[in-house]
């Protein structure tokens, strides 16, 4: 790398002049380049490296995934040739012959190419797992693939040979409970096709900070998504032929059945990510789903490292944080967080915990599944197959002389009946509802059964919440709209004529999006004396609504439209999670 890059850097104020001196003191000491530092240190990922590099050289940046190549270019190169310089030719026009390559600074590579095909080299970018999946699709045999004819019969992955190139079989899983060593760039290279992709797959997924990886096959081909900030965008498209191995490889690590094929499966698995000597341990649930064209497998990524458990960055408004932090600091009682799947729940009862975590506080969970594991805190997987409920948990929990009780959701009465009885016996109860907003929790355990006087003695404090993307910071620009359309989504006439709502332009860092993370908005309802005369009295949700307004309590409207005006997030993110 060379100094124009860190002047690159700090001009587009990608880092500071802190990080880049730590990562040229880390690659004096290693040896490397500073790319590499900056992405041992976690203040870049591979794929903005990647980008910088293109604008550093000049060098477009291409999506592989998205190209058809003629075969006629692809035999230009020896696949032995492609998969040794980490190359793919695209095109050639006349004389010059367009290659992707992931560092276009290799001239040794250049001159190679040059020498074989008698053309001008014209090189473009492409990221490592990209790279990964096209030499996958174009050079690999297709041994990997849906199976091969044997005495008349089609062998099945699971009982084919190891591949050929010497690398470990995809049906070789690792002894249980064992973590599986994903390795990124030059170091996979001499692996299985199937191996080497899913290795560049998960790569850019953590790279990238996906929550979710889902991998589809249809009729004619095979897609592979990342959830990125809640969103899904297209990753990879492999060839279709190595779908069986692709699966197959995938139901092995997480130690599934990969001879059912009929049923769906759930699964986990522990991947030890190695990525030019940094290394991060990450836990993934695998879910596996018959479907008409293949079974489709989502993955999702638990990385215990990027779990916010300070609650002040999780996107609370002050008086609600305070609010908040008060009644889960209560001996007894209920506090329920309800939302949709996918809404930061589990984000927010964790960092609840790490807040009461002490040595003098004995907590105890149920889950289902436990997302991560917590020091100090013991917790429960929940096994509906054998009888192990949230009720049988709850009833065993109180024989354990909790503190506080974390129920990870509250699905039947039975449940709800054990955790209201356990709030009103002396524990402070955490747990989960799926309601639409705070004051429907009232009229969801009406309906489960449960009488107004014990919701009214028992429930603390009820938090909804929604999770919406940030404005990219580093291409945020104002976006005005004018004050009749603020208006329209909950401002009032003075807010309306002085706020000025900022979005992102699109740039590498938020790989053209203009946004980049997510924040939490939060509505939350303190049940006080007055209100818990009106859930005795009837149970009326829009009249304990309007109370708890009158009250002071900020509707998730209204949390979102503060943050529009603070800048963190657009009006089209909070109009799409919210309602007046």
């Amino acid at each position: 790398m060379s100094v124009r890059l860190a002047e690159l850097l700090l001009e587009k104020r990608r880092i500071t002049q802190a990080q880049l001196d730590e990562a040229r003191a880390l690659r004096d000491a290693r040896g490397g380049d500073l790319g590499n530092a900056l992405v041992q240190l976690g203040f870049l990922s591979a794929d903005d490296i990647a980008a910088l590099r293109g604008v550093q050289y000049g060098v477009r940046r291409i999506d592989l995934a998205r190209l058809k190549i003629d075969p006629a270019v692809l035999d230009l190169i020896p696949a032995e040739t492609a998969r040794n310089h980490h190359i793919v030719p695209l095109r050639r026009s006349g004389g010059t012959l367009t290659v992707a390559m992931t560092d276009p600074r290799n001239v040794a590579v250049l001159d190679d190419v040059r020498f074989r095909t008698g053309c001008t080299v014209q090189p473009v970018m492409a990221t490592e797992a990209a790279m990964a999946a096209a030499l996958a699709r174009y050079y690999d045999d297709g041994h990997d693939g849906a199976g091969r004819t044997v005495g008349g019969r089609t062998l099945d992955v699971a009982e084919q040979e190891p591949d050929a190139s010497g690398g470990p079989d995809v049906t070789q899983a690792a002894p249980a409970g064992q973590e599986i060593e994903i390795v990124a760039g030059d170091e996979a290279r001499g692996q299985a096709p199937a191996v080497r992709l899913i290795d560049a797959m998960l790569t850019s997924a953590v790279q990238r900070d996906a929550s979710d990886v889902h991998v589809e096959p249809y009729e004619k081909d095979l897609r592979i998504r990342f959830r990125i900030d809640g969103v899904l965008h297209e990753a990879l498209a492999p060839p279709l032929r190595m779908r069986d191995a692709i699966t197959s490889r995938l139901k092995v690590m997480a130690s599934l059945d990969i001879a059912e094929r009929r049923m769906p499966q759930d699964g986990r698995m522990r991947i030890r990510f190695r990525d030019r000597g940094s290394t991060r341990r990450i836990d993934l649930r695998v879910s596996c789903l018959p479907t008409l064209f293949g079974e489709k497998i989502v993955l999702r990524l638990l990385d215990k490292a990027r779990l916010l458990v300070d609650m002040t960055e999780l996107g609370f408004e002050p008086a609600a944080l305070e609010c908040f932090t008060a009644n889960i600091h209560r001996p007894w009682g209920m506090v329920l967080v309800t939302g949709p799947t996918g809404s930061g729940k589990t984000s927010t009862l964790y960092s609840s915990l790490a807040r009461l975590n002490t040595p003098d506080t004995n907590i105890v969970t149920a889950e289902d599944p436990v997302e991560f594991n917590l020091d100090g805190v013991n917790q429960v997987q929940v096994r509906e197959a054998i009888g192990l409920s949230f009720a049988a948990v709850l009833r065993a929990f109180l024989r354990q002389d909790p503190n506080v009780i974390l129920v990870g959701e509250i699905r039947d009465a039975e449940t709800a009946e054990i955790a209201v009885k356990a709030a009103l016996t002396g524990h402070l109860v955490l747990s989960t509802l799926h309601t639409n907003d705070a004051p429907s929790a009232v009229s969801r355990l009406l309906n489960m059964g449960i009488e107004p006087f014990l919701i009214a003695g028992s429930v603390n404090l009820v938090c909804a919440q929604r999770l919406v993307r940030r404005v990219c910071r580093d291409c945020a620009a104002p976006a005005p709209a004018s004050p009749a359309s603020l208006a329209d989504i909950g401002f009032d006439e003075a807010e309306a004529s002085t706020v000025t709502p900022l979005k992102g332009c699109g740039c590498d860092a938020c790989n053209g999006t203009g946004y980049r993370g997510r924040i939490g908005l939060y509505e939350v309802l303190e049940v006080t004396d007055p209100l818990r005369e009106r859930i005795l009295a009837s149970g009326d949700v829009r009249a304990l609504r309007a109370a708890a307004i009158e009250a002071g309590m900020l509707t998730l409207r209204q949390s979102g439209l503060r943050k529009i005006a603070r800048g963190v997030t657009t009006i089209d993110e909070v109009t799409r999670e919210t309602v007046r």
